[in-house]
């Protein structure tokens, strides 16, 4: 049996009924046996400031995600679409995590990273999710282009406590998923 994978999910989305958290919890409780997703959560992450972070040091909280993700096995990113872009929070929160700049191969360097959205749209995250691949490239990742998820008219693809109610969407997802770990586990492999 493979050794376990442990994915860290985070959601680009600060709002409790956030489409883009249900999705990252469905797409938690769907992965394949062998393969955790732990749901992360950026609420909490203060604002990047260069004053801040030269007074007082990168904030615990941002530290403690900084750890999860260099011992995680890969990197799991649901965004939401604000503007035809990444939204502020979210791009915030990843800004952070590259402080201090020595340590971005740490918690990034060739970690796999796969990256989907929800958007009440109808054009689903597309320009988000290009919108992430100069920075994923910037901090040395290895996006999974395996496959692409986009969930378009996500307000009528989860009922009010954040199951999916379409079939098909839940079938898109669960082979996403299973998709995205078998890219992880092939690059563990080469790796070793």
């Amino acid at each position: 049996m493979p050794e376990p994978l442990r994915i860290v999910g985070l959601s680009g989305s600060l709002r409790r009924g956030s489409f883009n958290g249900h999705l990252l919890r469905a797409a938690a409780k769907l992965a394949p046996e062998g393969m955790e997703i732990a749901v992360g959560t950026i609420r909490g992450i203060p604002l990047y400031d260069g004053d801040v972070e030269a007074s007082e040091g990168v904030p615990p909280l941002v530290a403690a995600m900084k750890d999860e993700i260099a011992a995680a096995d890969a990197l799991f990113l649901v965004t939401p679409e604000y503007n035809n872009s990444i939204p502020g929070v979210f791009k915030n929160a990843i800004d952070w995590l590259t402080r201090p700049a020595s340590d971005i191969p740490r918690v990034f360097g060739g970690k796999p990273v796969a990256f989907i959205g929800a958007s009440p749209g109808g054009f689903g995250t597309i320009l988000s999710q290009d919108a992430w691949l100069p920075v994923l490239r910037t901090l040395g990742t290895q996006p999974w282009f395996g496959g692409r998820l986009m969930v378009s008219r996500a307000h009528k693809v989860f009922d009010e406590a954040g199951a999916i109610l379409d079939p098909a969407i839940e079938a898109q997802l669960k082979a996403y998923v299973a998709g995205f770990g078998d890219y992880v586990r092939e690059v563990k492999a080469a790796r070793a």
